[in-house]
C-alpha cells in the first residue's frame, strides 16, 4: 500500500479553508525564527483519495470488534454497545467537569453509587474513583500505605512483591520510596510461605499481591499469606487486575486484603489499549478510608455534592474527578448483568480458560498443570528443543491465520512464556478454531520449522528485524 506522500500530486486538494473572520497577523512579527519552518511539506491529494488511503488503513486495524483478542492479563473482553450508548448520553458527554453541583446531579449520583457496587462487590469499605487506570491505581494504593504508616508514626522502608507480579507492581512501591523485596513462587505456582515470612519484618509495609496471579492461578494459601503480613502490622494490597476471574465468587475484602485497584476498563468492560482510556479504581478497608483522595461526593439531604473535609486524605491524584466516560460503562455494565450476570460471567471465564488449557496441553508444555483461573500459560519449550522455533515464531505465525497473538514471554518467571486470556465473551467455536489453529501451528513447528520462522507470511509488513527497530527506530518519512 502506498504512502500518503507517494499519492501525492502538486495542485490537488481535499479540503477549502474559509476566510479568516479576524485580522491577518505576519507569523513572522510574532514567532520566533527559530520556530519557523520555510517548507512544510504535506501531501496534495485531493478529497476522494484522502478518505480511501485512511478507510484502507482503518480495515488493517485489529480490534475486539474483529476478532478474538487473547491477549493474557488484559483482558480484551468485547463491550456491549448498551454501555456505549449510555455513555454517549448528552447529560453526560455534554457536562463540563466543573460545571456547578446542581447542574450535576445525575453524574454525581452515578459515581456515588458506583463506589457502593464497588465497595459490595469486592467487599471493602469504600473507593475511590479518581486514578486513570491500573498501575496509576497501584500508586494510589501505595501512597495510602504511605500516608498510614506515617499516620501510625511506623517507619516502614520496605515493601515485597512476589515474583510472578505485574511490573507495575515493583515501580509503584519504588516510586512511593519504598525499597522492593522480590518473594519467590512455590512448586505449585503461589506465594512461597516459608520465603515470605522469612522477609516480612517490623520496617516492611506488606505485599503487594496479584490473586489469580500472573500464571492464571488462585493463591490457595492466601489466608496463611494474610495473617503473616498482618502478625507483623503489615497491610496486604490486592492487584486486581484479574478480577474477571472472580467477580460474585470471592470478594478479596474477606479474604484480609486492606487495599485493592481495579481495572475498569478490563473487568468491567470497556475497550483499551493505545495508552487508554482505563479508570482504576481503588477501595479500602475501613481502617484506610480517612486516607482516600478528595474531593468525594457525599449525598446530603439536598442531593449530592462534593467534599474535601478529610484532613487525613492523600489529597488529589487526577485532574477533575477521573475518566468518567468508563465509569459510566461500568456503571451500565454491572447494572445489566446485576450479581448473577457478573458471577456468570466469572464462571464462563474461567471455564473459557480451562478449556483451551486441557485443548492445548498434548501440544505445549504447561508450566503449571494446575485449574486455571481466567488465562492459562503454556510454555514453548518443547518446540524450542525439538526444532529451534520460539514462543516469538509462534506467535507471529498466528497473524497468518488471522489471530491477534497471546501475550508472550510473559510472566518472566514461565520460560517462553504463552499466556492465553479467552475471558467470558467468547464463544466454543471461536475458542475451537483458534485452538485448532494453535495445533495446527504446533505440526508445522515439527515438520515445517522454516515456516513457522519466516512468519508472518501474509501481512502487509513481513518479519522485521527486531533488534534494529528496538535500536534504531525510523518512525519519520522524509521526502
Amino acid at each position: 500500500m502506498d504512502l500518503i506522500f507517494e499519492k501525492s500530486r502538486p495542485g490537488r486538494q481535499g479540503c477549502a479553508i474559509p476566510a479568516g473572520d479576524v485580522p491577518a497577523v505576519n507569523p513572522r512579527e510574532v514567532i520566533p525564527p527559530s520556530l519557523l519552518r520555510d517548507e512544510l511539506p504535506l501531501p496534495e491529494v485531493a478529497e476522494v483519495d484522502l478518505i480511501r488511503h485512511y478507510t484502507a488503513l482503518s480495515r488493517r486495524n485489529f480490534g475486539v470488534d474483529v476478532g478474538f483478542y487473547p491477549l493474557g492479563s488484559c483482558t480484551m473482553k468485547y463491550n456491549p454497545k448498551i454501555n456505549e450508548d449510555v455513555a454517549k448520553f448528552p447529560g453526560f458527554t455534554g457536562l463540563h467537569p466543573y460545571a456547578p453541583v446542581a447542574f450535576s446531579q445525575g453524574s454525581l449520583q452515578l459515581m456515588y453509587e458506583l463506589r457502593q457496587y464497588l465497595s459490595e462487590i469486592f467487599g471493602m469499605a469504600d473507593f475511590t474513583l479518581q486514578p486513570a487506570a491500573g498501575a496509576h491505581g497501584e500508586l494510589t494504593g501505595i501512597m495510602i500505605f504511605k500516608k498510614y504508616f506515617e499516620k501510625t508514626g511506623e517507619k516502614r522502608t520496605k515493601i515485597l512483591i512476589p515474583d510472578a507480579a505485574h511490573g507495575t507492581n515493583p515501580a509503584s512501591g519504588a516510586l512511593c520510596g519504598y525499597r522492593t523485596l522480590t518473594v519467590r513462587s512455590n512448586a505449585d505456582g503461589g506465594v512461597d510461605i516459608d520465603h515470605l515470612a522469612s522477609l516480612m519484618s517490623d520496617d516492611t509495609a506488606g505485599l503487594m499481591l496479584t490473586n489469580p496471579n500472573t500464571l492464571g492461578l488462585f493463591e490457595r494459601n492466601i489466608e496463611k499469606v494474610s495473617d503473616i503480613i498482618h502478625n507483623k502490622g503489615g497491610l496486604l494490597y490486592g492487584d486486581g487486575a484479574n478480577a474477571n476471574a472472580f467477580l460474585g465468587k470471592v470478594r478479596p475484602g474477606d479474604l484480609g486484603f486492606d487495599v485493592i485497584q481495579l481495572n475498569l476498563h478490563k473487568t468491567f468492560s470497556t475497550p483499551h489499549g493505545c495508552g487508554g482510556p482505563g479508570s482504576g479504581p481503588v477501595g479500602v478497608g475501613k481502617k484506610l478510608v480517612d486516607f482516600l483522595t478528595i474531593p468525594r461526593v457525599i449525598k446530603t439531604d439536598e442531593g449530592f455534592a462534593w467534599s474535601s473535609e478529610y484532613p487525613d486524605a492523600i489529597g488529589r491524584v487526577r485532574t477533575f474527578f477521573g475518566n468518567f466516560n468508563v465509569m459510566v460503562k461500568a456503571y451500565a455494565y454491572i447494572r445489566t448483568l446485576g450479581p448473577a450476570g457478573l458471577k456468570r460471567a466469572a464462571e464462563i471465564a474461567v471455564l473459557n480458560a480451562n478449556y483451551i488449557k486441557a485443548r492445548l496441553q498434548p501440544y505445549y508444555d504447561l508450566s503449571f498443570d494446575r485449574p486455571c483461573m481466567h488465562e492459562c500459560v503454556f510454555s514453548g519449550t518443547r518446540q524450542v528443543r525439538e526444532s529451534g522455533v520460539h514462543t516469538s515464531d509462534i506467535a507471529k505465525r498466528l497473524l497468518d491465520y488471522g489471530y491477534h497473538p497471546p501475550t508472550i514471554y510473559f510472566p518472566l518467571i514461565a520460560p517462553e512464556a504463552i499466556m492465553i486470556e479467552p475471558n467470558e465473551t467468547e464463544s466454543i467455536e471461536i475458542l475451537d478454531a483458534f485452538c485448532d489453529a494453535m495445533i495446527q501451528i504446533a505440526s508445522e513447528a515439527r515438520e515445517t520449522p522454516k515456516v513457522v520462522k519466516s512468519a508472518p507470511l501474509t501481512t502487509p509488513v513481513k518479519r522485521l528485524d527486531e533488534v534494529k527497530a528496538a535500536r534504531e527506530p525510523n518512525v519519520c518519512w522524509k521526502g
